[in-house]
């Protein structure tokens, strides 16, 4: 993540192409894993129903990489802006699925076009506010498996996912237990490639259209 996460990570930095190589080769996860949402979408004939959800995946991979690789100065927004716009996806999904009603773009964009002024010129309350999106998104995503059995082992297999990688990407921040900038095996890594997987799990839930179990 960037601004005041990106400040804690514990790999070092080097002057090649790569600022930080395990953590920007494994962003290149979020790429691969959209890919195969869509390669599984097609088997069932719901590429459509994912697609948009597929490209923001790869959208996360994609602006992962560039600050974790290259690191322009533009890198914070390049990160940022995709993720938001992932978890305000599911956010809008989730919510479309519990009303009955059939998701607008403009549910999940409108916010994400929203808080760009703050990322751009406010990093660090823009940070804050990617996480009380993070939290509104499994809130709702929760609520919906709630609502709809079938939804919840893969709800709970993503949420699983993502508190183990979320630990281990935690615990080998800069200042914690298992952290070893010079090791090719770095947390923050760990958490790109299980985040990955859990949106991936997560991603035939997306677009469902089920009886709300009541009581």
């Amino acid at each position: 993540m960037g601004g005041v996460l990106a400040d804690q990570q514990c790999e070092r930095a080097t002057d090649g192409p790569w600022t930080e190589p395990v953590a920007a080769s494994t962003s290149l996860a979020f790429v691969v894993c959209a890919l195969v949402i869509v390669l599984l979408a097609r088997r069932t004939g719901s590429v459509g129903r994912v697609l948009p959800f597929a490209m923001l995946v790869a959208g996360v991979g994609i602006g992962s990489f560039v600050e974790h690789g290259p690191d322009p100065v533009w890198s914070d927004v390049a990160h940022d802006l995709p993720l938001l716009a992932t978890l305000a996806f599911l956010g809008a999904d989730a919510v479309a699925d519990l009303s009955g009603r059939s998701r607008s773009w403009w549910w999940w964009a409108v916010p994400t076009i929203a808080l760009v002024p703050l990322v751009v010129l406010a990093p660090r309350p823009g940070d804050l506010a990617q996480g009380v999106v993070a939290v509104a998104a499994v809130l709702l995503t929760v609520e919906r498996a709630r609502a709809f059995p079938e939804l919840r082992p893969r709800t709970a297999w993503a949420l699983g996912l993502l508190v183990v990688g979320a630990t281990a990407g935690t615990m080998a921040r800069e200042g914690w237990p298992l952290c070893d900038p010079s090791s090719p095996w770095q947390g923050h890594g760990l958490w790109h490639l299980l985040a990955a997987v859990a949106l991936l799990v997560l991603a035939p839930t997306v677009g469902h259209v089920g009886r709300a179990v009541t009581g």
